[in-house]
């Protein structure tokens, strides 16, 4: 039993002294500067031009909607006020789902759908030939670099071209549910290039497909319900800079946000009187954070005033 005793003993000793990993024993600050490797991004200007949008219409009409619209419920509102404005526009929504994109897509006029571009992160969606394939044909995504890299097509090239774009300003989806904090790419070009921004929120994907599932699941009920809202179009005020109009665009989103949930004159009420509830949720620990998106929007919207309304 001793000489057992000390071959553990042993083992455990160089289980301790063992590099297990392969990070370097020199520290960072000492080693040389290597500039990093650029990863090839696969370019989508094809995917704007004509065959592509033939191929784009059959692939969305045929393929993507029916499946979409046989995995969840929809509740689309406020479309309306694409009819009070002319393209481009930027579309500037919350994420919290790979269906986000989808939901918003199929959401809009068939016009609008079909000249609308999806901004989408470079290093995720195209970092290989297949994945880039794949997004750009069937969601007509552009890649923009969240690292500051150089790409094929700047998102000002696409509004140049007469796109109106969907951009999610918190850069990646949602790990709890709640919105967080919006980078200012949406209102820099909204700014810059003079085209309004069409704040869109939606509600119910998160409990859907949340971050790291691979399909929408369903409740006691069935389907699950989904919410989009489109609310009124915003440009920046006469000397507003970006950094202040920003805050306006999440502002609005959260005041669309809150809309879903009540009714829309209790959300103005709130939206005048400051009193918007924070869209970044409590101040709470994270499972109960994640906790309270986990249930979906009611099939019924609340009584009160409200917009035009599009089940389906």
């Amino acid at each position: 039993m001793g000489f057992l005793r000390e071959g553990v003993d042993d083992v455990r000793r160089t289980a301790r002294g063992w590099r297990w990993g392969r990070r370097s024993q020199v520290p960072r600050s000492a080693e040389p500067y290597v500039e990093p490797v650029r990863t090839q991004v696969f370019g989508s200007d094809w995917a704007r031009r004509r065959p592509a949008l033939a191929a784009r219409e059959v692939a969305q009409k045929v393929g993507l909607e029916p499946v979409f619209r046989s995995q969840v419920r929809t509740r689309v509102e406020g479309l309306d006020v694409l009819d009070r404005v002319e393209g481009p526009v930027i579309f500037v929504a919350n994420h919290a789902s790979h269906l986000d994109t989808p939901l918003l897509l199929l959401s809009l006029p068939d016009e609008w759908r079909r000249r609308t571009a999806v901004a989408a992160a470079a290093d995720y969606f195209f970092d290989t030939w297949w994945r880039a394939v794949g997004s750009s044909l069937l969601f007509n995504t552009f890649p923009i670099d969240r690292r500051g890299g150089s790409m094929s097509a700047t998102p000002g090239e696409v509004l140049a071209d007469g796109w109106s774009l969907v951009i999610f300003p918190e850069g990646t989806r949602s790990g709890d549910g709640w919105m967080h904090t919006f980078r200012m790419g949406a209102a820099y070009l909204s700014h810059t290039h003079d085209v309004p921004i069409v704040p869109v929120a939606h509600r119910g994907t998160f409990a859907a497909m949340p971050r790291g599932a691979g399909w929408p699941g369903r409740d006691a009920g069935g389907r699950r319900q989904l919410t989009v809202r489109f609310g009124e179009p915003l440009r920046a005020r006469g000397g507003e800079s970006v950094r202040d109009y920003a805050p306006r665009v999440r502002e609005a989103v959260a005041a669309l946000l809150d809309e879903d949930s009540s009714t829309w004159w209790e959300a103005q009420r709130r939206r005048v009187t400051g009193s918007t509830p924070d869209p970044g949720g409590p101040d709470v620990a994270t499972w109960r954070r994640v906790w309270a998106q986990t249930e979906s929007p009611a099939a019924d919207p609340p009584t009160g005033p409200r917009r035009r309304v599009w089940q389906r």
